[in-house]
């Protein structure tokens, strides 16, 4: 029986007594939710409280939103194109009907039975009718060819936005077009009668309008930017007029800023953001209708950007692919692109830590921007350090043609000295040319899965630099830095104990013939050297490296080089004897110290 109870719940007892199901006891008793219903709801005839089965209560099923052509209530007659009158009873709603067309109550769509447009005869199954409702929804977006179903609310807000700006700039542009009297600018005289004509109003509308799409939905943005475009693409100079002296005030100069802008703002995204290739396949066939003047035709493919999953791209990053080339069907695909996708493929990869994938894709993408592609490309040291590879750090500063350590600046060189020495590195924002990695304030932190080099390694390392860049050589702070690790037995501060004079006096033409050998760039160090006594061979190999630098040129400053031998006195006696076979040079090496100590006490 339907009767309410207090607790809100019904217990609904089973009658079923079937020894089958005696040991289904859980399914004996189930509590239902109770649903507010009149009590007329619940009447039984006589006759039914006599069966087994007794019906307690019943109710017409809600009717949910629908389109008028799936009324369950009136019927519809579809047909293919009829705009003139409703057919048959169309035009008959319930509470529910939505309109296919405006995607709204069809109680307030304004074109229900409006004779020519009725659209209270739309359904899905008809071309027309869909078309009209995709223009209809898609509003100012049909041209990018998007779907219904790629439509969300940032993009209806972006449709929205992009027609009141569509609005406003035809009328500014219009007021463009009519120009300004010279007197209102105080420049006419008599008999003198001319227009000046001033783009930068429009300029500075259109600039707002792409400050407000930085800041929506990566989908909206783009779009926004290419709708915008889009239009004012078309502006032209009006000759035979005044220009203001501005230098938004010229068409052409204004246009090419603002196409440079909305490029650079989509290809962000496109790599940046998580588009499907469907959606990036879109706004490349957009871009490729627009009407590029003739001096912006080659912007015309600036959109040609790879999707991640591009499949020659893939293979690359993943060390399957070696040479960027690929024969797809028989042509050829090479992995060439932009510098401007470069820099930002490298930004990203560096905010996800793949390192290893982006030294893979600087090796072999091509670009035509040679001269700022160098620059990304003498990172890859860098980012192999921060995947924690030395040894492949070290490699990749040395190639043999056009190495990046030749391109060392002093400060990058103490750079990389600080990062094999340490096994750390500053934290940083992505970088995207050598000179950013010198940040003076930024923190030091540990690199994941690094081992600081051996005493070795970092000397190997450092005289390689010297000997293939000159800067490097020259500079008095990379040889105090040198020395400085040198002159300090490994894990102790104390002074380093004086080897043997056999030593000392077989050491000299052991390193000098280093030394020479480095002139191949390949230094390489005899583990005999350093078997006995490690780190005094190591000293002296600098050491001796330092005698030849004076030796070609006057080395200033020269005191903070020589203040490292402080604990090591023996290190600098050997020095000097570098010197005495000509006492020339000697004299001139104690004159430049006298020198120096002289102006640094008058300073």
């Amino acid at each position: 029986m339907c009767t309410p109870a207090d607790s809100g719940d019904i217990i609904i007892l089973s009658s079923d007594d079937d020894d089958d199901h005696k040991d289904d006891r859980d399914m004996s008793c189930l509590i239902v939710e109770v649903v507010d219903v009149k009590e007329k709801d619940c009447v039984s005839s006589p006759s039914t409280l006599e069966e087994d089965l007794v019906v307690t209560f019943s109710r017409h099923a809600d009717v949910l939103p629908h389109a008028r052509y799936d009324c369950p209530i009136h019927p519809f007659t579809p047909t293919e194109l009829e705009t003139n009158m409703p057919v048959d009873s169309n035009q008959l709603i319930c509470d529910q009907c939505f309109c296919y067309i405006c995607d709204k109550l069809a109680s307030l769509c304004e074109m229900w039975c409006v004779s020519g447009i009725c659209h209270c005869n739309s359904h899905k199954r008809s071309a027309f009718w869909s078309n009209l409702r995709n223009h209809k929804l898609l509003g100012g977006l049909t041209a990018f060819n998007l779907t219904l179903s790629e439509m969300d609310s940032h993009l209806r807000q972006a449709a929205t936005l992009l027609q009141q700006f569509r609005q406003e700039l035809s009328a500014l542009y219009s007021s463009y077009m009519k120009g300004e009297a010279l007197k209102d600018y105080g420049l006419s005289q008599e008999n003198q009668q001319g227009f000046i004509y001033n783009y930068s109003p429009v300029f500075e509308f259109v600039s707002s309008f792409l400050n407000q799409a930085d800041q929506q939905d990566s989908r909206a943005a783009v779009i926004m930017s290419l709708g915008a475009a889009e239009d004012f693409i078309r502006h032209f100079h009006f000759s035979g007029g005044f220009i203001f002296a501005s230098p938004m005030a010229n068409v052409d100069t204004a246009k090419t800023m603002l196409l440079q802008r909305v490029i650079a703002l989509v290809q962000r995204q496109m790599v940046m953001a998580n588009f499907t290739p469907d959606f990036i396949n879109k706004l490349q066939e957009f871009c490729k209708k627009l009407h590029f003047p003739a001096e912006l035709r080659n912007m015309r493919n600036s959109l040609c950007v790879r999707p991640w999953n591009d499949v020659l791209l893939v293979s690359v990053m993943k060390g399957q692919n070696v040479s960027g080339v690929r024969k797809d069907k028989g042509k050829k695909d090479v992995l060439t692109e932009q510098i401007s996708v470069i820099l930002l493929r490298t930004e990203l990869l560096q905010h996800q830590r793949r390192y290893r994938e982006l030294c893979r894709y600087l090796r072999v993408v091509q670009t035509d921007n040679t001269a700022q592609f160098q620059q990304i490309q003498d990172l890859i040291p860098y980012f192999m350090c921060m995947a924690g590879d030395f040894s492949s750090a070290l490699t990749s500063l040395f190639p043999s043609v056009n190495a990046p350590a030749s391109h060392f600046t002093p400060d990058l060189f103490l750079f990389y000295l600080k990062v094999f020495e340490t096994a750390t590195a500053p934290k940083l924002t992505p970088v995207s040319k050598p000179g950013e990695l010198c940040c003076a304030g930024a923190a030091w932190e540990s690199i994941e899965d690094a081992v600081p080099l051996k005493r070795h390694e970092l000397v190997r390392f450092a005289l390689r630099a010297q000997g293939c860049c000159s800067a490097v050589y020259a500079d008095s702070r990379c040889w105090t830095s040198l020395l400085s690790i040198v002159n300090k037995p490994c894990g102790s501060l104390t002074a380093l104990p004086m080897p043997s004079m056999q030593f000392l006096q077989e050491a000299r033409d052991v390193v000098k013939g280093i030394l020479l050998d480095q002139k191949g760039s390949n230094m390489q160090i005899p583990r005999s050297l350093h078997e006995v006594y490690p780190d005094q061979a190591l000293l002296l190999l600098v050491t001796e490296a330092l005698s030849q630098r004076i030796l070609d040129s006057v080395l200033y400053p020269i005191l903070p080089v020589l203040n490292t031998f402080q604990e090591n006195s023996w290190a600098f006696r050997w020095l000097c004897e570098s010197f005495s076979s000509s006492e020339e040079h000697l004299k001139r090496f104690f004159q430049a110290i006298a020198q120096e100590r002289e102006n640094s006490s008058a300073s």
